[in-house]
């Protein structure tokens, strides 16, 4: 899976599974740009993120640590100027860029209550935050895909499935996402230009391991809280798929596709940092858990009579 000569820009690689995806670019040999507003001595100061101590300049740090480059970038990625700028400068510095990763996350705690009950304040943070900041990146980043007619842009969203998430404004992010890639997906076609979706599974990011009281020493015990947790994953399998995504001279024929980690790992054969394989979709049947949450009989699909 080498990148070596490569060019990426990871979109929100403060923490979690951004973070876990620019190391393992850098670790196949990217130069990567690691993107996110909270930077040593100005951490994020609103949202379920306010003022942890994760900063992109960290990111960057360990993905040079890993055998890449990693250049630390402040961006609001809501700021179409800042993007702009951003793309201009991976031009001026590289003159290509190979990979777009956005992984922007909602960063709003959601009420998990039926839509007309839901903070429309809330939910419309989370459609700006998560959707309309990884349009905005994509808009500027792709010419730069287009004039060498080849490229890769990834969305990162949560789930291989169509399936409804439980509460309106959550869904519409998720399965926004999804679909973006597989709009844009249509319009570079013509261009050699893929864009596909994947899905993480259970993620052991920092805020989950906190929540579950463990490390990445003995993250085992938090199986006594949720059994599924046992078949977790880092944030470095996920990145470990997209390197892989990103190094197949084949991917055009994934794209607009919706895949996830433990799918791809299967097909491309990497592990996880531990050398484990995790399948969630082996423990979790997604798409059954779904229609059975279901209460209606709908599903997302065109019916022809």
């Amino acid at each position: 899976m080498s990148l070596a000569g490569k060019v990426a820009l990871v979109a929100g690689a403060t923490r979690g599974a951004g973070r876990g995806i620019a190391c393992m670019l850098g670790e196949a040999g990217a130069i990567v740009y690691c993107t996110g507003r909270s930077v040593r001595g100005r951490p994020h100061a609103t949202g379920v993120f306010a003022n942890r101590p994760e900063t992109i300049d960290e990111t960057a740090e360990l993905v040079s640590a890993r055998g890449g480059r990693g250049i630390a970038v402040r961006v609001d990625h809501l700021v179409p100027s800042e993007v702009e700028a951003l793309v201009d400068r991976v031009r001026r510095e590289q003159g290509r860029l190979d990979v777009l990763v956005n992984d922007m996350s909602e960063g709003e705690l959601h009420d998990w209550q039926p839509f007309w009950k839901v903070s429309l304040d809330t939910g419309f943070r989370a459609l700006r935050q998560g959707l309309h900041s990884h349009i905005i990146t994509s808009h500027f980043a792709a010419p730069l895909m287009i004039e060498r007619g080849s490229g890769l842009i990834v969305e990162v969203g949560d789930g291989d499935t169509l399936g409804y998430r439980q509460t309106l404004f959550f869904d519409l992010v998720k399965i926004g996402v999804s679909r973006l890639a597989y709009a844009m997906a249509e319009d570079l076609r013509p261009h050699g230009v893929a864009a596909l979706a994947i899905s993480p599974g259970f993620l052991r990011t920092e805020m989950m391991l906190e929540h579950f009281g463990v490390t990445e020493a003995n993250w085992r015990d938090g199986a006594a809280k949720d059994p599924n947790f046992i078949a977790s994953e880092t944030p470095f399998f996920v990145g470990r798929a997209i390197a892989a995504l990103a190094a197949d001279p084949n991917v055009l024929e994934k794209s607009g596709g919706l895949y996830s980690s433990w799918g791809l790992a299967k097909e491309y054969g990497f592990t996880d940092a531990d050398g484990s394989r995790p399948d969630i979709g082996a423990r979790i049947d997604f798409e059954a858990d779904f229609a059975r949450a279901a209460k209606t009989a709908f599903q997302w699909k065109v019916v022809r009579r």
